[in-house]
């Protein structure tokens, strides 16, 4: 049974812990709250260029299939987005397991076919382990997101997707749902996907549009946009995502400190009470002598 000097220690020790905790969660609360502002700001603008865009894909009559092409897969972009620090529940550890199952998917591919782009460090050091090289990583961008940064990636991906040096682009991040759902995302970033007209049948949003100068040239001109602006979007998802993972990994480390200083301060009291009474007793039997 422990002396009442380290059970003292032991609650000294998990209260300080829990200070740590509760500031952790303050400051990710905080970092949170403008994650969502940023996000609510871009998804308004993404959602109607991406209408846009859905109601162009549907007439491909016209479509330059650079970009909507579907190849076998012998070469493989794999773009994954964490966090650069810990602490953040099991948010990193679902990013890596994904990572490593479709690396699984594609390992009769050459390691060499297999470009890796990482923003975070921890998805880094883990695909570090993995034996694959990493094309590029982009470690500090998870706390400081930049649209240039993401836009400049985007161009690369288009460029070698063009020129047919990569087949397929595929993404790994976390959709930011609310500040209490998370969801785990794998999906193709190119080739972008056509739709069928079919689909729209008896759907009112569909739009009749009159192109100046030419379908073509507009097209031309948009996906690249629509391209970055979501490669930057999905930045942000996994931004936000980080930090309502923390906000709620930090509140249970919170309350469980808060269980565990209970419970310590109870076992406590009986030990000293114990302690008390074994005193009197040596004090009552000394006396009876």
């Amino acid at each position: 049974m422990p002396s009442l000097k380290e059970i003292k220690a032991r609650i000294a020790s998990v209260k300080t812990t829990r200070k740590i905790t509760a500031a952790m969660k303050m400051v990710s609360a905080a970092k949170l709250n403008r994650a969502q502002k940023n996000i609510a700001g871009m998804r308004p603008y993404s959602k109607a260029l991406h209408h846009i865009l859905d109601c162009l894909l549907t007439d491909n009559s016209e479509l330059d299939p650079s970009l909507t092409v579907q190849r076998p897969p012998e070469r493989i972009a794999i773009i994954a987005f964490s966090s650069d620090s810990s602490l953040a529940g099991s948010f990193n550890a679902n990013v890596i397991k994904e990572m490593r199952k479709t690396l699984k998917t594609y390992h009769n591919l050459p390691k060499t076919h297999i470009y890796i782009y990482t923003i975070g460090k921890k998805i880094t050091d883990a695909t570090a382990k993995t034996g694959y090289h990493i094309t590029r990583n982009f470690n500090g961008l998870p706390a400081k997101p930049d649209y240039q940064t993401m836009a400049s990636l985007a161009d690369n991906l288009i460029t070698q997707f063009r020129a047919k040096t990569i087949d397929r682009v595929e993404v790994i991040y976390h959709h930011f749902k609310s500040a209490g759902s998370q969801i785990l995302t794998h999906e193709n970033f190119l080739p972008l996907p056509l739709n069928n007209p079919d689909d729209n049948v008896g759907n009112n949003t569909t739009a009749d549009y009159i192109f100046e100068p030419s379908a073509p040239d507009v097209l031309a001109e948009l996906l690249p946009k629509v391209l970055k602006l979501k490669l930057y979007t999905i930045l942000l998802d996994a931004c936000a995502s980080e930090h309502a993972a923390r906000v709620i990994a930090m509140q249970m480390a919170t309350d469980n400190a808060d269980q565990l200083a209970g419970e310590l301060t109870i076992e406590y009291n009986k030990s000293r009470q114990q302690a008390i009474t074994n005193e009197i007793l040596d004090i009552i039997g000394g006396s009876l002598k």
